[in-house]
């Protein structure tokens, strides 16, 4: 009911219910009233979806639902035509379809629940999942059982508002926190000022004399000024408390709320009645103070946020595409692949594509940390987004929209912010049991001083409240984490994987891949032995024929190096041995010579060369042997890794000379050639239960497997999508340095969650005991329970730096 008014609140929205009006909706057994029928058909949506809980969960009014119409409803179904779902919608396997989206109307930690269930529930949707941090959700669903405006109408049924990501709008949506959070800010800032020259005065007159009429007067006064810090700058204290408490798990914001509530209104109370003595210097003190922490906090989660962001600011919005009739500006979104654009010098690259004219040097430090210029020319790819720098290029696009590298990139941040690290996770369970703890230390000391000295009672009480708040504990971990990630995508080392950080920090081993890892992955054909009648070309051209499907860096150079190249049929690839084929209606098979004698219906009779075979159904026809140059400062890289203590071992398919070349360039002592995928895993299983933290940098398909089973993965930047997916943490720089960057930052995040955890321990262990003696003053208590929270934040922050 309105205040004074005698006429009922809208249940969902919190407006006024208009006279004579009843759109009230049934919700758990009662009649709720509603203020429109967009009101009552969100709740009656949410009833009928069997998620009423929404209401008992929630800590603030819902966005009034009126504003949903059928203008916009129709302007969803635009969302389903394809050409338009091509620059935010990723194609997947089948009819499985991705895509990222803004949810607006997100006020709390119920509206993320009430939406995840309610977008699961429906047919066809396969996965859905809101980053309450970033208000972006991320949805799968299968194209012909629902479709993607179905999907934005479930969700303006129970009264949000999703549209797909734009940076634009997400900017909008940190601006306007950031806003809501100064102005709190600033609102308990000039209070606390305010009250504290009140303080002040106060106590110099109860020690030097004052007259009672100015006495009450000043208290009066610093009522008023407490008031706004109170019922404005804290409220957000208040709603979070409200909502631990209705599910039962106590967070730090409930002896917050306890603390500052009866500090309030016990001074409130002497005010009132001219007798005891009051606190609201230490009620806005201790506001201002957790307020501008969490500020800090809620700015380095932005700044780690804003990479995937930042990434997407890359593209361009138009691009000079080449026509018929000469050179036109289209918007991005209408590119198509194989359509052909000019890019300038200084200009953006639109999307993913390759070199057909000019030469010149782009500029991809944003998107890999790789701070030189990179060389491209005819031939060369470009990932959509690095800066052209010298002279004009045209490009001819191979891929768009959501198949782009970069929004890969994005698409993996944006797993790596979704996922809590363990550590994360044992310091919020540790900070609810030390809640619980809390309450009852406080009760049973306001009891024993209750017993013995009523008049400290409640002062030596609120104390304890408020300098043994959590609040360390809490903010310390993610406030770490998130920095650290942040400093690394700077840096060119992307974190996919909330756990990434915590077990690179604890590897024992790392063990490397060969081609495309320690080396370039740039084979080029080094011979040919040919082993029948056939010429080189013909050899060449049956090689190409087989391999052009696939992404292994010898395909790329058998494929470079032969002219043309025939259709294949009927291609089956065998990670680890080869490629079976049909060209020219006979069946061929390249690979090693173990896997291409398996085809030959009699044994050759003379001995099966090394490297990789190409043959058919009646003899061996080839031997082609390769070169590949080893990654710049690899060595350079191994030696920081050893230094740091980790074992160095490398697992390759390739041949035993080739192996043993490069790790004895490398210095590497324990080198395995002629690995199979099922080899690596069993080696790495090997370790694991020796008791090893394996890391493992592979780059190509043949090294998912091992990927997935390592405790943590690398792949590097250039390697499969399929690496990328199987990996915690990807190199886009492909710089092996730093590799030692990324261990030491880890590290170093561990080291700095370990000295807030000490620090907010040692905190607690002197300030307890003296604020239980009643030897700190509540004031001094919010004074020293807000350094301690800026202490740990601002440590935490120092892994910015990288």
């Amino acid at each position: 009911m309105s205040k004074g008014s005698g006429k009922a609140d809208c249940f969902h929205c919190g407006l006024p219910v208009p006279p004579g009006s009843d759109y009230s909706v049934e919700i758990d057994g009662k009649a709720q009233p509603m203020c429109c029928r967009g009101c009552q058909a969100v709740a009656r949506a949410i009833v009928e979806g069997g998620l009423s809980d929404f209401y008992r969960y929630r800590t603030e009014k819902s966005p009034q639902a009126r504003d949903l119409v059928p203008e916009q409803l129709d302007e969803m179904a635009l969302f389903d035509r394809d050409d338009l779902q091509k620059s935010f919608v990723r194609q997947q396997p089948g009819d499985r379809r991705e895509a990222s989206l803004i949810l607006e109307g997100i006020v709390c930690a119920a509206c993320v629940w009430l939406n995840e269930r309610h977008v699961k529930s429906l047919p066809g949707v396969l996965d859905f999942s809101v980053n309450y941090s970033t208000h972006r959700a991320r949805v799968s669903w299968d194209n012909t059982r629902i479709h993607l405006s179905e999907i934005l109408e479930a969700i303006s049924a129970i009264g949000y508002h999703a549209h797909p990501f734009d940076p634009g709008r997400q900017e909008q949506v940190y601006k306007r926190e950031r806003t809501r959070a100064l102005r709190r800010l600033a609102v308990a800032g000039l209070g606390m000022m305010q009250v504290m020259m009140l303080a002040v005065a106060l106590y110099a007159g109860e020690a030097e004399g004052m007259d009672a009429g100015l006495r009450n007067f000043l208290r009066w006064v610093s009522l008023l000024l407490t008031l706004p810090v109170v019922l404005y700058s804290a409220r957000p204290f208040f709603a979070s408390a409200w909502r631990d408490l209705k599910r039962r798990r106590p967070g730090m914001d409930v002896p917050v709320t306890l603390a500052i509530s009866a500090a309030f209104l016990a001074s409130a109370w002497a005010t009132v009645t001219g007798k005891g003595d009051i606190y609201f210097d230490s009620v806005t003190m201790f506001t201002f103070f957790l307020l501008a922490g969490r500020f800090l906090e809620m700015g380095a989660r932005h700044r780690a946020g804003q990479a995937a962001e930042e990434l997407v600011k890359l593209l361009p919005a138009t691009a000079a595409r080449l026509e018929e009739g000469g050179e036109r500006r289209v918007p991005v979104a209408d590119l198509a692949v194989g359509d052909r654009v000019l890019v300038r010098p200084g200009e953006s690259v639109p999307a993913d594509g390759r070199v057909v004219d000019g030469q010149s040097s782009v500029d991809e430090s944003l998107l890999t940390g790789e701070s030189r210029p990179c060389r491209r020319q005819p031939g060369d790819l470009l990932v959509g987004g690095t800066v052209n720098i010298e002279s004009p290029l045209v490009v001819e696009i191979e891929k768009v929209g959501e198949e782009t590298v970069l929004s890969a990139i994005v698409r993996l941040l944006d797993r790596a912010q979704t996922e809590k690290p363990s550590v994360a996770r044992v310091a919020d369970r540790i900070a609810g049991w030390f809640v619980g703890a809390l309450l009852v230390l406080a009760t049973g000391v306001a009891w024993w001083w209750w017993q013995h000295d009523p008049a400290h009672a409640f002062a030596i009480t609120l104390s304890v409240l408020v300098v043994t708040c959590p609040c360390a504990l809490s903010l310390a971990t993610p406030a770490a984490v998130t920095a650290a990630t942040g400093a690394l995508t700077r840096l060119g080392v992307l974190t996919t994987r909330g756990h990434a950080l915590e077990t690179l920090a604890h590897a024992s081993h790392m063990i490397f891949d060969k081609t495309g890892t320690l080396t370039e992955g740039r084979l080029s054909v080094a011979g040919i032995e040919l082993l029948s009648s056939l010429d080189r070309e013909q050899c060449l051209l049956l090689a190409a024929s087989l391999e052009q499907a696939s992404e292994h860096p010898i395909s790329h150079a058998l494929c470079r190096e032969a002219e043309t190249v025939n259709e294949a049929g009927s291609l089956l690839a065998t990670p680890g041995e080869g490629i079976e084929g049909i060209v020219g209606g006979r069946r061929y098979r390249i690979g090693t010579a173990a896997f291409v004698s398996k085809l030959l219906s009699t044994t050759t009779g003379q001995p099966l060369p090394g490297g990789v075979v190409l043959g058919d159904e009646n003899s061996l026809l080839a031997h082609f042997t390769f070169t590949d140059p080893l990654r710049d400062k690899a060595r350079e890289a191994l030696d920081g890794l050893r230094r740091l203590g980790l074992e160095i071992e490398l697992l390759s398919g390739d041949e035993e000379q080739a192996v043993q070349h490069i790790a004895g360039q490398l210095g590497i002592h324990r080198a395995q050639a002629r690995c199979r995928p099922e080899d690596k895993l069993a080696r790495i299983r090997d370790l694991q239960a020796q008791g090893a933290v394996v890391a493992m940098v592979g780059d190509g398909v043949n090294d998912a497997p091992v990927l997935a089973a390592a405790q943590v993965s690398i792949a590097m930047g250039g390697g499969t999508q399929l690496a990328h997916a199987s990996a915690d943490m990807v190199l886009l720089s492909e710089q092996l340095p730093h590799l030692v960057n990324a261990v030491r930052t880890s590290r170093r995040t561990l080291t700095v969650i370990r000295q807030n955890l000490g620090w907010a321990l040692v905190y607690n262990v002197i300030a307890v005991p003296l604020a239980a003696g009643g030897q700190i003053a509540p004031w001094m208590a919010a004074i020293g329970m807000s350094a301690s929270s800026l202490v740990v934040v601002l440590n935490a922050l120092r892994l910015r730096q990288g």
